[in-house]
């Protein structure tokens, strides 16, 4: 995931049996393809670099059996860790929360839900027939990347969609390629837990 131009759009593939999306550029260019792979007691993804699935490019797999305190760990196609992406156990039951980790066990990042309330909402009307249907088109949740010192760094946003298969991952300060890499598959790690509200 070298030289991305942001903003970056996933798009999943709801025609699939797996929960896989594709990661596109700005510019239209295929930046991943991300797979989770299926009856697994730990999650277990893969992400390629385009829709061929010819090249492997990353792995993230959890530490232990579905958790809500699970840390799952970033390997690149060499096997080199190169950071974490860590749930923020009970507290993400209100608000969804994360910590990036670098290679070195230092909190790098941290991704926030930015608002609870709708997680709430959210979880409410989607058990009530068909309005729950339409959850999608007015809960729509956006997620904040921020620093050590509390910087928004980035945005991860939900498009109104019926489905909830389109987000956008937009850039708000420059970063370093390294820094791009760990918090784009972090929050692509994130996505796949949090992407059936809304």
């Amino acid at each position: 995931m070298n030289n991305l131009d942001f903003p970056i759009k996933l798009v999943f593939n709801i025609s699939s049996l797996h929960n896989d999306f594709s990661a596109h550029d700005a510019n239209g260019r295929s930046v991943a393809y991300v797979k989770q792979k299926l009856f697994k007691l730990k999650e277990d993804i893969s992400v390629f670099t385009d829709e061929s699935q010819t090249t492997l490019s990353y792995t993230i797999k959890a530490d232990r059996w579905i958790d809500f305190s699970a840390a799952y760990s970033i390997r690149n196609h060499e096997g080199a860790e190169i950071g974490k992406v860590a749930r923020k156990g009970w507290r993400s039951i209100w608000k969804a929360e994360y910590l990036l980790i670098d290679p070195n066990e230092r909190p790098q990042h941290k991704i926030q839900e930015e608002n609870g309330w709708r997680k709430v909402l959210d979880g409410l009307l989607s058990e009530i027939p068909f309005l729950g249907l339409l959850t999608g088109y007015f809960f729509n949740p956006s997620y904040i990347v921020t620093n050590n010192d509390l910087k928004p760094v980035a945005r991860l946003k939900k498009e109104t969609s019926f489905w909830g298969h389109k987000f956008e991952i937009t850039k708000l300060v420059e970063t370093g390629q390294e820094d791009d890499e760990r918090m784009m598959l972090g929050l692509m790690m994130m996505i796949l837990l949090e992407r059936r509200r809304g």
